[in-house]
């Protein structure tokens, strides 16, 4: 078991979890929801969004998604200040780890494209025996995984495929999925997550 906490922040002088109370609040006011409404919609308690909304704990990317989710938002507009550009390079050492594992694997989330249909980009880097788990996504959400190098473990529902270096994977992710580093060297892949066309009409699916 390990802890996934968010890091400070992609905004100089002010933590994420401030960034992220600000977001989520005004998303959920957006939405006319109640504390109550979208902690049952995200399959979260009550205190665990008060705590988010108040800025008083760093979330677990597990809680980042859950919310994203139920506010029909990518994780970005829940991870970045308000007027973030959507145009830029983008350089992974500016972007801050929104994981990390316990031998020192970590996850960013680089960039979420403008649209209709937004895709997230996700760089991972995990180190052996480390694995991360992810409730189901929104119906109609789907993710891409290239790994670079090493071998990754995909887990999907009760399946389990190793993809090798230079392989490209896809998957419907509206099931409890995850990811392993499956050899004995680091696996780094590049990961998308593609959102559907029309997210004001997404039904999240029941978290286990």
């Amino acid at each position: 078991m390990f802890t996934r906490t968010t890091e400070e922040s992609a905004m100089p002088g002010r933590p994420i979890a401030a960034v992220v109370a600000d977001n989520v609040r005004s998303a959920r006011a957006r939405h006319g929801l109640s504390l109550d409404q979208l902690a049952a919609r995200a399959g979260i308690s009550k205190g665990a969004l008060v705590a988010v909304e108040t800025g008083a704990g760093n979330p677990s990317l597990s809680t980042l998604v859950r919310l994203a989710d139920a506010l029909a938002v990518p994780v970005s507009a829940i991870v970045e200040p308000a007027g973030a550009p959507r145009l830029r390079v983008v350089h992974a050492d500016d972007v801050a780890p929104l994981w990390r594992g316990p031998a020192g694997g970590e996850v960013r989330l680089l960039l979420t494209t403008a649209g209709p249909a937004p895709v997230e980009v996700w760089r991972w880097r995990m180190l052996p025996g480390e694995r991360h788990h992810s409730a189901p996504h929104a119906r109609g959400v789907h993710e891409t995984v290239t790994v670079l190098s090493g071998e990754l473990a995909l887990i999907i529902g009760t399946a389990e495929e190793t993809v090798p270096a230079g392989a490209t994977a896809t998957f419907d992710s509206d099931v409890a999925h995850g990811y392993a580093c499956a050899g004995d060297e680091a696996c780094e892949f590049v990961m998308t997550v593609h959102l559907p066309v029309e997210p004001g009409d997404r039904s999240r699916k029941a978290a286990p």
